[in-house]
């Protein structure tokens, strides 16, 4: 233990949190009702006791509701807490303090965890639980690639891949340095270049608990893998560190690496619940600080959280100072750390005012909106909450994309072979119009996906007609029942090579309609080799081969990944398919005087949208730019082959694509030679056809 005891100033309020400089640093926190604060000291995240301790004066380390020191020549790598004491009238006033307990900084730039015990914590008794904030040197990030921003960029030509840091490289197979961190990832940049992504979706990789996880579940050796339990927003995921001391220079390494490979990378951050829980939860931070300020109370009795998470507690994100937190937390991570965009999960509960009530017009999501530095990046909304709020297509503000659960929804079913959904369809495959574009947005407010973290993998899609959650310790009542999947005949695994053909076939046509949607396509990493949860649907515990990416399925399985690249490369080659605007169907707006899109049916004739009984639908696309072919798709989700007859192009003739139907690797481009079509095709039951034109030599 240091010998040293610090000389001491009053301190500033801004900025809060903390900050060093050449002289030491300055440490705020926001503590309204506090009547005495104290600022623990330690020499390293190992150190059993304080090496000072300082006690705030509430004259002159108070200012306003702030409370603030500066400790002189302070050097990066102290450790930290902080003690609050106050006034407790919780059941009218919602005020709690625990002046036993040290609390770690909110807005905490690095934490550790060493020593944390959630079920200490829990312990109304205990001190604290283990958890310590880290001083940390961020003019260290001026020794990387300075972030830069190519303004107005947005998702214009996105493949969104949806990944977990840790997952992604834990796997044995990964063959890498350090599995499961940021370091690791950037070994594997080059596949992720190689099949085509633009944006990565990391799962959250702000500090979280990753002990929050129910006992039973706790019992059995799980963990809270996903990570949906931030505690520190402002501090990378200590777990995902090579050294915790070098967090902030680990993940901004990592970011610049994924700049260098012209890949940018989009969060997923968690503003709506904190890992401090509802009542019997463990006191990290929040609850020890302002209480009463950053979460919805019950009106009647304020002891009690009202919960529309499902999580136990509800973040007051329209509280002014909530509000300035979330905000000045995001730019943040773009300003200093080089984040580009934001996926913000149950972002419903943004537009909960006081008591939880619904706002028609909520101030946080317009603030987000409207920062400078937030105006142009990627601001992607999960628009529902888990207490009925359901926004898809009505998220406030203008610039927000959002998961469009209904294209999901209808893509399963259609592929799953349901009859009369062709009007559906098209509207999902042309950019959601009717969802969009009377509030002025654009195709790329819509982030098209079929499957996501939660629930079913595409493999398991169309491996299972049940959830298979036994491994979570939770009788198997975890997770979603209404999956709208299809085993294709066997439940789970199978040596029917039959079915294990249909299954490749199904996976394929997912794929497919995918990318030749208008809008924001998202694949959820290891989808392109077929990995597979063995039917688990909420696998948020399983921080074990159950969730992790197996690199031996890139060979086993090279023909899906193959075929996921040259799907990923046709939509890129077709900016026909990945223009931000809606198609119109008018012959006026063609470079080619033919119509941008014009629907058909197996005939040449007009679908009839309203056909209970039908399962098949094409289009013709044109192309936009002189570079580009024209397209047809043919979808034949049916139980039959059909022929189908191809439109005439003045000067063009069709070449096939791609087949669904077809084996690896002539199922798409490239062929080992052109394959030429006349004027009809034979589109197999449950398979996808495309067809370019060729430019026919002049006579």
């Amino acid at each position: 233990m240091t010998d040293i005891a610090y000389k001491v100033r009053n301190g500033s309020r801004f900025p809060v949190g903390i900050s060093l400089t050449e002289d030491g640093a300055n440490f705020c926190i926001f503590s309204r009702h506090a009547s005495q604060v104290e600022l623990l000291l330690y020499e390293n995240i190992s150190s059993q006791f304080p090496f000072q301790t300082i006690r705030l004066d509430p004259v002159h380390n108070h200012s306003f509701f702030f409370w603030h020191v500066f400790v002189e020549n302070l050097p990066a790598g102290t450790c930290y807490t902080w003690r609050i004491e106050g006034f407790n009238d919780t059941a009218e006033t919602g005020r709690m303090f625990f002046p036993h307990k040290e609390l770690l900084d909110p807005w905490a730039l690095s934490v550790s965890n060493v020593g944390w015990n959630r079920q200490v914590a829990c312990q109304s008794e205990s001190s604290g639980g283990g958890m310590r904030a880290i001083v940390v040197d961020t003019s260290a990030t001026t020794e990387y690639t300075p972030f830069t921003w190519l303004e107005g960029d947005g998702l214009n030509g996105a493949i969104i891949y949806e990944m977990h840091v840790s997952g992604f490289t834990l796997h044995p197979s990964s063959n890498v340095q350090h599995p499961g961190t940021f370091s690791a990832l950037k070994e594997k940049i080059p596949y992720l270049k190689e099949l085509g992504i633009t944006h990565v979706e990391l799962l959250p990789i702000m500090a979280f608990d990753s002990q929050d996880v129910p006992k039973n579940v706790a019992d059995r050796g799980l963990s809270n893998y996903w990570g949906y339990s931030t505690h520190s927003y402002w501090a990378p995921h200590p777990e995902y560190c090579v050294d915790i001391s070098h967090a902030v220079r680990e993940f901004r390494e990592m970011i610049d690496a994924f700049h260098d490979a012209g890949i940018k990378v989009i969060i997923d951050v968690v503003f709506n619940h904190t890992a401090e829980g509802g009542n019997g939860g463990p006191v990290i931070n929040f609850k020890g600080m302002f209480n009463e300020i950053f979460y919805h109370l019950d009106a009647f009795d304020r002891r009690n959280y009202l919960d529309f998470t499902g999580c136990g507690n509800t973040v007051n994100c329209n509280h002014p100072i909530v509000s300035t937190f979330i905000v000045r937390c995001l730019e943040y991570w773009v300003e200093t750390m080089g984040v580009d965009g934001f996926r913000f999960d149950l972002a419903s509960v943004f537009t909960r005012g006081e008591l939880g009530v619904p706002m028609s017009t909520p101030p946080l999501p317009w603030a987000i909106e409207f920062s400078k530095t937030l105006s142009n990046i990627p601001l992607i909304a999960e628009a529902w909450d888990a207490a009925g709020l359901y926004h898809v297509g009505a998220f406030p503000g203008i610039a927000w994309s959002e998961w469009n659960g209904r294209y999901r929804d209808v893509m399963r079913r259609f592929v799953t072979g349901e009859h009369g959904l062709i009007g559906e369809v098209a509207s999902r495959l042309t950019g959601s119009a009717d969802m969009y574009k009377n509030d002025c947005r654009r195709p790329n407010n819509s982030i098209n996906f079929v499957t996501c973290h939660d629930g079913f993998t595409l493999n398991d899609l169309v491996s299972y007609n049940f959830k298979h959650n036994d491994h979570n310790g939770e009788d198997n009542r975890d997770g979603s029942n209404d999956n709208l999947s299809w085993n294709c005949g066997h439940e789970g695994e199978t040596e029917d090579q039959d079915i294990l053909r249909l299954r490749r076939k199904q996976a394929k046509n997912f794929i497919a309609i995918l990318m030749l949607s208008r809008g924001v396509p998202m694949l959820l990493a290891g989808d392109e080799v077929l990995r597979t949860q063995k039917g688990n649907n909420n696998a948020y515990c399983q921080n074990n081969e159950i969730s992790w990416f197996d690199w031996s399925l890139v060979e086993k399985n090279s023909d899906i990944l193959r075929f996921t690249r040259e799907m990923i490369a046709f939509r890129k080659r077709h900016p026909s398919l990945t223009s931000n605007h809606y198609f119109s169907g008018d012959q006026s707006k063609s470079q080619h005087e033919v119509p941008d899109i014009t629907w058909y049916d197996k005939d040449l004739q007009k679908p009839d949208w309203s056909d209970p009984e039908s399962q098949m639908l094409a289009c013709t696309i044109a192309r936009v730019s002189a570079d580009e072919q024209d397209i047809h798709v043919i979808f034949n989700m049916s139980e039959t082959d059909i022929e189908v007859k191809l439109p005439l192009i003045s000067g063009r003739s069709w070449e096939l694509a791609l087949d669904t139907s077809r084996p690896s690797p002539l199922d798409i481009k490239p062929f080992p030679a052109s394959i030429p079509v006349n004027d009809g095709y034979k589109v197999e039951k449950r398979s996808i056809v495309v067809l370019e034109t060729v430019d026919l030599m002049p006579q």
